[in-house]
């Protein structure tokens, strides 16, 4: 079930060089100082990362991710910054962090155009591609084995609650009917087929919303999330900033929460920041991002 489909056509390969988004504000968030310790908490393919490394002098990073690609394309992407730069495979919720280390804190929890754009990581529906969905491809949950294992009412739970999907039961009786399903493409044709012509013909796909489900619960991304936002600012040196940049409401709401209701952190964004125009122009990915900073202010015990 897990098998990837081999005669896949061939592509351009991707690349993880994607924009980093909010790179000013980002870098103004954090308050950067010279010689300080930096953690990228979600790497990708390093843009956030050159930005701080280049920021100020000597600038220590240590940069996590759960994706061995992402951690293969940072490496690239900094080398030049010789060891100035650890590089550790971690999802940070499983994160040691160590207590009172660094200056500031970054994370970025948008899915890269990598991801989307690697047909075979089954992250969207424009390719066929088997139902994968893993981040961390250690692991042996895929989206396929939710989708063809999971009775008719969790496939509708989770459609609802982590996806939005207004019309989830109709959905997920669909999926129930259809299956097995095994590609990207069938599981989008068999949604595009049970909904309403105006919903089908939206502006987003009638799949997008269970996809994204598929992706938050096939890699327990929520869950990861309060788990980080509770451990994170004890890593934190007083007067250290933590900047989390979330890319939809469910998201957004934890890291509101999460920052508000720590007993270590000052939050500094009253509202979100978000990306102008100019920026969404030049990278639509920023379309959605929502950017949040909060400082410790309780010092290390």
């Amino acid at each position: 079930m897990n098998s990837h489909s081999a005669n896949l056509p061939a592509i351009e390969e991707p690349t993880f060089s994607h924009l980093p988004v909010l790179p000013q504000e980002v870098i103004t968030g954090l308050a950067l100082r010279p010689g300080g310790h930096y953690l990228d908490a979600t790497v990708g393919g390093g843009g956030h990362s050159r930005l701080i490394l280049g920021a100020v002098p000597d600038i220590q990073l240590t940069a996590i991710d759960q994706d061995e690609d992402a951690l293969a394309a940072a490496k690239k992407e900094l080398a030049e910054f010789g060891d100035r730069v650890k590089f550790i495979r971690s999802n940070f919720a499983t994160y040691k962090f160590p207590v009172a280390s660094f200056d500031g804190i970054l994370a970025d929890l948008g899915v890269s155009s990598y991801h989307l754009d690697t047909p075979e990581r089954g992250f969207s529906f424009r390719h066929t591609a088997s139902l994968d969905m893993r981040m961390d491809q250690r692991q042996s949950l895929t989206a396929a084995d939710v989708i063809n294992e999971w009775d008719e009412k969790e496939l509708a739970d989770i459609f609802f609650k982590y996806g939005e999907e207004r019309l989830s039961r109709r959905i997920a009786k669909r999926i129930v009917e259809k299956r097995p399903l095994h590609t990207t493409t069938e599981l989008a044709e068999a949604i595009a087929s049970c909904v309403p012509p105006k919903y089908r013909y939206g502006r987003i796909h009638p799949a997008t919303r269970v996809f994204q489900a598929l992706r938050i619960v096939v890699n327990d991304e929520l869950k990861s999330l309060e788990t980080f936002l509770e451990t994170a600012p004890k890593a934190l040196v007083t007067g250290g900033r933590i900047v989390i940049i979330s890319f939809h409401s469910l998201e957004d709401r934890l890291v509101k929460h999460g920052l508000r209701n720590s007993p270590l952190l000052k939050v500094l964004t009253k509202k979100p920041i978000i990306a102008i125009d100019a920026e969404i122009s030049d990278n639509p990915r920023s379309r959605s991002a929502k950017l949040r900073i909060a400082e410790r202010v309780v010092s290390a015990e």
